[in-house]
């Protein structure tokens, strides 16, 4: 399983390849920490986002590889989001970022 540097090495490198996600998003990998991402800056900064997603390490990894289906992680209580309607327009979008962290 990779570290939260890791990931947020992973991050960097495809937001500056990528468009952005247009709002920024805050990954709370609970225990492990939190990755912020706006634009192409990302950092394990703490901050408000447009859009906060609580989810481990672990089931991170299983969505990123398809393991876990979003709709599936989200009845079960194993990703919480802080806008529905936003992931919702984010979807497309944010299942590219978390398969580049898989």
């Amino acid at each position: 399983m990779p570290t939260l540097e890791e990931l947020t090495d992973r991050l960097k490198t495809a937001m500056a390849q990528g468009e952005g996600l247009g709002h920024s998003v805050k990954l709370n990998l609970k225990d492990a920490g939190v990755i912020h991402v706006d634009g192409a800056q990302v950092t394990n900064e703490d901050r408000p986002a447009d859009l906060t997603v609580t989810i481990s390490l672990k089931d991170l990894e299983a969505l990123g590889k398809r393991k876990l289906d979003p709709m599936a992680a989200i009845m079960t209580g194993k990703m919480k989001l802080s806008n529905m309607g936003l992931a919702m327009q984010l979807q497309p979008k944010i299942q590219a970022l978390f398969s580049k962290l898989a």
